[in-house]
């Protein structure tokens, strides 16, 4: 209940409310775009400054690792899961989805952490980075198996021949590997958090003392006001969820535990910090509904759009912000102390 009144949520809350009862309530998109790029840079600052301070060590390398792994497990987990209920397109796109991350949850646990004092690498803005492409990659092998396997079989149902003196085409190419690495690696998000983390590592203290009024001083302000544009979303959201398969609905619960109780497993085993498990456990529970999104509409575009970001941002990231955060919390303080 103490989470639920901290002001950022109660702002995420208010936001859900206004979207539920169809309020004119709107945040320009500008303005939300430049809230996002602010609390990204914001983010990749505390996290260069943090790193200065610690350095690198084996640590540092042990929970980048799990982040990489747990970046490429969640996705080949999550397309089995969903091939069960799904075309293949839709099951690759979904668990492209849920096995990238959002950076607003990222952002949110790492508010709550610094509300409760408890401590955790700075370097974990860098895991989050890392845990945000493998899963698009995986997404269009899958999507590119389909299609030579679609352009297979209408091929030797029909003749080669036959079908291209019909002037049947085949199913769509498969997706360019080196234009979409080219646009996961240079994404202007990404790259601005990853950019800022080396200015606040190369800065050090004293770059960290002359930032603080921009990256400190009004995180918090800049945060809520995200988060409720963020709770219009995914009110708005939930009406593109009509006639969806109560197997999807559940996945979209359990799933992100099952992902969490994975990441809690893997910090277990390689003894992992508190706070950095927590948090490790945050992004393999969260699901992208911006990077992934947009890059499946042009990768993937026989999935269903309003499939992956309804669930997402409709019931996913709100069931996280509000209830998922403090229960990993919980969880991984109990277990790892």
């Amino acid at each position: 209940m103490h989470k639920l009144l901290d002001p950022a949520i109660l702002f995420f809350l208010f936001g859900v409310l206004a979207g539920a009862i169809k309020s004119n309530l709107e945040i320009p998109q500008p303005i939300s775009r430049f809230l996002a790029l602010y609390l990204l840079m914001a983010l990749g600052l505390k996290g260069g400054f943090a790193l200065a301070q610690s350095g690198f060590s084996a640590q540092v390398a042990t929970s980048l690792g799990c982040a990489v792994l747990l970046a490429i497990v969640v996705p080949l987990l999550g397309y089995y899961l969903l091939r069960r209920v799904l075309s293949g397109f839709d099951a690759a796109a979904v668990a492209a989805t849920y096995g990238s991350v959002s950076a607003v949850t990222f952002v949110t646990a790492v508010q709550t952490l610094e509300n409760q004092q408890l401590a955790f690498g700075g370097y974990m803005a860098a895991a989050m980075a890392l845990m945000e492409s493998p899963a698009i990659i995986l997404a269009i092998v899958f999507a590119n198996a389909l299609r030579q396997k679609q352009a297979s079989a209408v091929c030797g149902s029909s003749g080669g021949a036959a079908v291209l003196s019909m002037g049947i085409a085949p199913q769509r190419a498969g997706v360019s590997f080196g234009k979409i690495l080219h646009e996961s690696f240079t994404d202007g998000a990404q790259l601005l958090l990853l950019g800022a983390m080396l200015i606040g590592f190369l800065s050090g203290d004293a770059g960290k003392a002359a930032m603080q009024p921009f990256s400190g001083d009004i995180f918090k302000g800049m945060l809520a006001f995200f988060l409720l544009d963020m709770g219009l979303l995914s009110a708005r959201s939930l009406p593109q969820l009509r006639g969806t398969s109560p197997w999807l609905l559940a996945y979209a619960v359990a799933g992100p535990l099952l992902h969490a109780s994975l990441a809690l497993g893997l910090c277990v085993l390689l003894n992992v910090p508190t706070g950095d498990a927590i948090l490790l456990m945050v992004l393999a529970a969260s699901a992208s509904y911006i990077a992934v999104p947009a890059v499946m509409r042009y990768a993937v575009p026989e999935a269903n759009p309003s499939l992956y970001f309804g669930l997402s941002l409709g019931i996913t990231f709100p069931l996280n912000i509000l209830f998922g955060i403090p229960l990993y919390s919980h969880v991984a303080q109990a277990v790892l102390g």
